[in-house]
């Protein structure tokens, strides 16, 4: 989901062996089937369950489950506290609530399926705001892929007719989803460029900390407003997946595979996670793949093997004499 942690990377060594890396395969194909659950239940009690409840309970709850875990590392992450709180504030609170607050609103009015595919945008959408805000290299390939792609998405959400772009008739839901990846795509940014000095899951846990304070205004507004504020059994049931094996689990399995194989291989993995809402959404909520569905998910699926495929070429540093 843009609702993980693709890009916690705090720059500590990466080992795979062999006998790891298949394991490392095996925990990071049960940790985007666990996200895509998220997006399942989020939809499911969509009409009974406000959005930013459900957000902040679930990266609060994410966030007390796994602190025990890192409790030998409590040192070193209250001084990074000390030293950066504003930073870790809005660069968790964007990245894991905002992000996650904005696809669960989306998925009030969109389908999960299209949610799904829309979130595979997500590296396209971090390697332009790298360009702008990290001043990394995109090449002529990947200005046209992620044209390319960019064109995937606006057949999903017009569905397939441009008379619905001419009308301005789109769905609100699908647009909020593609404002959430965005939001990802910034946080991943702007963790790159932090370089929080601190192991991945203790980061992660302080992430998920600065996250539920930013989504505590934001639920505290609900409860005012929002009569859906009383957790029935559905949004109870909902809620402890996406806080526990679609929460805390997930992101625990996530930094495993990282381990096993690489920020970069495990994070490819994520276009598993639009196949598994694809076919979550058909089993359990009723949804079917529509014609516009393939023709955008295809378009994407080209820009993101020009992006991946054909990458800019690094000039050498001459040597100097």
């Amino acid at each position: 989901m843009a609702i993980n942690v693709l890009a916690v990377d705090s720059g500590g060594t990466e080992q795979s062996t062999g006998s790891s890396v298949a394991v490392g395969y095996s925990v990071a194909v049960l940790c985007w089937l666990l996200s895509a659950g998220v997006y399942i239940a989020a939809k499911w009690v969509s009409s009974e369950m406000p959005p930013w409840a459900l957000c902040f309970w679930r990266v609060l709850i994410a966030w007390a489950i796994l602190v025990p875990t890192v409790r030998g590392h409590f040192s070193s992450m209250a001084a990074l506290v000390r030293a950066r709180p504003l930073e870790l504030l809005f660069v968790g609170g964007i990245g894991l609530a905002i992000c996650q607050g904005m696809v669960f609103v989306g998925l009030e009015y969109a389908d999960a399926t299209t949610a799904g595919i829309i979130v595979a945008l997500i590296p396209i959408i971090t390697m332009i705001l790298a360009r702008f805000i990290l001043n990394e290299p995109m090449g002529a390939w990947q200005v046209i892929g992620s044209v390319i792609a960019f064109l995937g998405i606006v057949v999903i959400v017009i569905k397939g007719s441009p008379a619905a772009l001419m009308r301005l008739d789109v769905n609100s839901g699908e647009l909020w989803v593609v404002a959430g990846a965005v939001c990802f795509g910034l946080y991943a940014v702007l963790l790159r460029r932090a370089k929080f000095e601190l192991e991945r899951l203790p980061l992660l846990v302080l992430l998920l900390g600065a996250a539920a304070l930013t989504a505590l205004p934001f639920y505290l507004w609900e409860l005012a407003s929002d009569e859906r504020s009383t957790l029935d059994g559905s949004g109870l049931i909902a809620l402890a997946y996406v806080a526990i094996p679609g929460g805390a689990l997930m992101y625990y399995l996530f930094n495993w595979s990282v381990e096993a194989l690489g920020a970069a291989r495990a994070g490819m993995l994520l276009y598993l996670q639009t196949i598994f809402i694809a076919v979550l959404a058909y089993f359990v909520l009723g949804e079917h793949l529509q014609p516009y569905h393939l023709k955008g998910a295809a378009l994407i699926v080209v820009g993101l093997l020009f992006v991946i495929l054909l990458k800019p070429q690094t000039k050498p540093v001459a040597s100097k004499p």
